[in-house]
């Protein structure tokens, strides 16, 4: 889908929530509004994938899980609370990296990787609903039922979708006063970097007919809208002056929060994921990430830090639902990267984050959006 020509926002977003185009297309090997492929995938991109999702494969532990530092941010760095554990988000990440491959349970090469890493997540959803393992937090949940809800849509299986409801259900039921949510569930407060990650889920699980409250969609939309750099001006929309510029996104609603390169990626997608395509906020953030993209990879990318693979993890689904003319160099910039810091064994780094496992998770998928496989991936 093309950026269509900017409507005003309030209009957009009244019809966003009326009538949100949430449905899950199947794959298509070419773009549905041009019939050409807009990016070429690349026999070399191919082989990285294959090695990374080799890596990955020799990495699962017995019980089906990846290990990877569990921990938080803490300014620029992490904080590591725990050493080497089956990593719930990473887990979900890496199987969803097999799902874009095209590997499912009973089906492809990995099938089998994919069934063990799904019973672990199965064995994790708790009676409430709450996805949770060793001090996991809101993004491991939100994770882990967005790879429910590919699983359940692609396999249409019973266990499943049982369970991915009760996960949606909660994310329903944790969804505080300002529309949002934080890294634990029922916090009074919120945080784009959190709020995205639900409404990714929300959305992958209202694509299979899962029940997802009209008024949970409403109340996402205006705190992402809330979180965007502009200011009220005479009923309309100005843009303001505070943060890192007009088309930024910030942490937090308030004005004095940070804005950033991942956040604004972060904003831009919870648009597209909550029906919104076309608008000036979206054009906005756009142009921004376009503009930021060199500094942001000479900034990061080589050491594989978390901001390097969140902000891209967003940040290509953000350009890839625009379409021309962002989606095309926007990629192939990325994939150059990509490329060159592929490790030799076929894994990619995270100097600062949970390891390994989810800096090729991240890379992996990355790689295999155009390749159409994931629902969650379709225009």
């Amino acid at each position: 889908m093309r950026l269509r020509s900017p409507v005003p926002f309030a209009r957009a977003l009244l019809l966003a929530a009326a009538c949100a185009p949430w449905s899950g297309a199947l794959a298509q090997a070419r773009d549905p509004d041009t019939g050409a492929a807009a990016v070429v995938v690349t026999e070399e991109q191919r082989a990285a994938v294959e090695k990374g999702l080799a890596w990955l494969a020799a990495h699962q532990s017995a019980d089906g899980s990846w290990t990877a530092h569990v921990g938080y941010k803490k300014y620029d760095d992490f904080a590591v609370t725990a050493e080497n554990k089956g990593h719930l988000g990473v887990t979900a990440l890496a199987c969803m990296a097999f799902l874009a491959g095209g590997h499912l349970p009973g089906r492809g090469a990995y099938g089998p990787v994919v069934e063990k890493g799904l019973e672990f997540v199965l064995s994790c959803v708790q009676e409430d609903g709450y996805i949770a393992r060793g001090g996991s937090r809101m993004y491991d949940h939100a994770f882990a039922t967005l790879f429910l809800a590919e699983i359940c849509g692609m396999t249409h299986q019973g266990d499943v979708r049982a369970k991915l409801q009760k996960a949606i259900d909660f994310i329903v039921k944790s969804q505080n006063a300002e529309g949002g949510w934080r890294y634990e569930p029922y916090s009074a407060e919120s945080d784009m970097s959190i709020v995205v990650c639900q409404v990714l889920a929300l959305r992958a699980a209202r694509n299979i007919g899962i029940r997802v409250p009209k008024s949970t969609v409403d109340r996402a939309a205006r705190y992402v809208v809330d979180s965007a750099t502009t200011r009220s001006a005479q009923g309309g929309f100005a843009w303001a002056s505070d943060g890192d510029g007009p088309g930024t996104f910030r942490y937090q609603k308030e004005g004095s929060s940070r804005s950033t390169f991942p956040l604004t990626a972060a904003g831009v997608t919870a648009l597209n994921g909550l029906g919104v395509y076309s608008d000036e906020l979206i054009k906005k953030g756009l142009d921004y990430l376009a503009a930021q993209h060199d500094l942001f990879n000479r900034r990061y990318a080589r050491q594989g830090h978390y901001y390097f693979w969140y902000g891209h993890y967003y940040g290509v689904q953000a350009m890839y639902t625009a379409g021309s003319p962002y989606w095309e160099p926007y990629f192939d910039k990325l994939r150059s990267v990509l490329l060159d810091t592929q490790q030799a064994d076929g894994s990619w780094p995270n100097a600062c984050g949970p390891g390994p496992a989810y800096g090729t998770a991240s890379a992996v998928l990355i790689l295999e959006i155009p390749y159409r496989f994931l629902p969650i991936f379709q225009r």
